[in-house]
């Protein structure tokens, strides 16, 4: 019975694996024809699914973040069916519209983070604009905002003058800071991640600190709002009112960095064994791409897939469990049982030269050859994935992680999708909209405005 569930269980590893070898032997000019082709079964889905009510229809969230932190908690939402009305300055909108422009001088950077949402232009300094944005309060069920401290309330909206325009609002601030000595202090992506924890805990072992890849201060502050808000819409269910949900970037960095602070506790009662670092000093140290969790893990070095290949990496890690088939699959079973290497703590201080000893074997075969090995004697591994490996991975366009969109301004881009899947209800991904593109259809249909109304707010330039 555990044979077979072993097996069961590497099959899908072999056969992705596999898949993914295939893949990459593709000429250049099919692969880009065929990556995106979907089976008949992936664009098919049950009617019933596509018919019905999304997650959250009937939810309508007044969006005025900017940037990337409020934009990916509202495009989550949006996702799962909410009405997202993103307020946006006349003539400008969202600043990232302006930045990173590319094709049409348009900008991939608002394109990714705003999708499902439907655009609004308001002046909120015009009184009609004002009048705009009240009426927009009172019929939405959340409002989102990552404004510097004390904006909002500059211009009339602050927390009880919202209550009292819908005491059943759910309103939303993200800042950099919570309440302290930094509250007032300009906060960004990698300054959430140099005061959160993760830059003092990112690097090589003896060099300084790096910021990660991953938007872990933005869009993880994103998640963790959306989760908020979502909270309260479900405690509103009970109580039938709002209340206010507040995230700090910098709190959002360190709860994902919540293991390190593990190991600050930890490093009190003596060094942190399962780190490869020779000396600890007062705080938890870089250790480059070890795991820091007591299974040794590094990136080694395989096969180039292509010319001026950069990352052919596949990262291992060598668990005690499999360190026999192991040592064995890269040629050195005389070191399986040796007094020297057979114990974890032998092997400890000898990470250098057992990982050595791993990719003298990878850097014969590529890092998908090097998974389908690895998988079939249960040693957990992942071949480095570029961007490059990631836009033309054909699973990923299959299930919808990734989608191919129209953009009347720039054509058919790429767009990431929502990770989460329903079981019963649609998630659908659609394109961000132009600056502005649905003012009036937001004017007339949710706040009830007629033509001649619409002509005037457009006259005064409130919108």
């Amino acid at each position: 019975m555990a044979t077979k569930k072993k097996k069961s269980a590497k099959q899908p590893a072999r056969k992705a694996a596999k898949k993914a070898t295939a893949r990459k032997a593709v000429p250049a000019k099919r692969a880009a024809t065929a990556k995106r082709a979907v089976p008949a079964k992936a664009a098919v889905a049950d009617p019933a699914r596509r018919s019905g009510p999304r997650a959250l229809s009937g939810i309508r969230i007044l969006d005025m973040s900017h940037v990337q932190a409020g934009p990916s908690a509202t495009q989550l939402m949006g996702w799962l069916g909410a009405d997202v009305i993103k307020v946006e300055m006349p003539g400008r909108g969202d600043i990232t519209r302006g930045q990173l422009k590319d094709v049409s001088g348009t900008s991939l950077y608002f394109t990714v983070l705003n999708s499902n949402k439907r655009s609004i232009t308001v002046d909120m300094k015009h009184p009609e604009g004002k009048a705009i944005i009240e009426g927009l309060i009172k019929v939405s069920d959340v409002l989102i905002e990552n404004f510097g401290p004390g904006v909002l309330d500059r211009q009339g909206f602050t927390w009880e003058r919202i209550r009292a325009l819908n005491p059943r609002l759910v309103y939303a601030s993200i800042k950099g800071f919570g309440k302290g000595p930094y509250e007032d202090c300009k906060a960004y992506e990698n300054v959430a991640q140099a005061m959160g924890g993760a830059m003092s805990t990112t690097g090589e072992i003896d060099g300084g600190p790096l910021v990660t890849g991953a938007q872990i201060g933005d869009s993880g502050t994103g998640l963790h709002c959306a989760i908020g808000i979502l909270a309260a819409l479900l405690q509103r269910d009970i109580t039938g009112r709002g209340q206010r949900v507040e995230v700090a970037m910098q709190d959002c960095v360190l709860n994902l960095c919540r293991v390190k602070m593990r190991d600050q506790q930890r490093l009190k009662h003596g060094p942190l064994r399962e780190f490869p670092n020779k000396s600890f000093g007062a705080s938890v140290p870089r250790a480059g791409n070890a795991s820091g969790g007591g299974q040794p893990g590094w990136a080694v070095r395989t096969k180039p897939m292509y010319e001026g290949d950069k990352d052919n990496y596949i990262y291992v890690i060598a668990q005690a469990p499999v360190w026999k088939p192991l040592i064995g699959l890269v040629g050195r079973p005389d070191l399986a049982d040796h007094p020297d290497w057979a114990l974890p703590e032998k092997r400890l201080d000898k990470l250098d030269a057992m990982f050595g000893i791993i990719e003298a074997w990878t850097s014969q075969r590529t890092k998908f050859e090097a998974m389908i090995a690895f998988n079939e004697i249960d040693v957990p591994c992942g071949p480095i994935m570029s961007m490059k490996d990631l836009a033309e991975d054909a699973s990923l366009f299959e299930r919808e992680m990734l989608v191919e969109l129209d953009y009347p301004d720039r054509g058919r881009s790429i767009q990431v999708g929502c990770p989460i899947r329903l079981s019963d209800t649609e998630v659908k991904v659609e394109r961000s909209p132009i600056l502005g593109e649905h003012t009036e259809e937001v004017l007339r249909q949710v706040l009830g405005y007629g033509a001649d109304k619409v002509a005037a707010v457009k006259a005064a330039k409130a919108v």
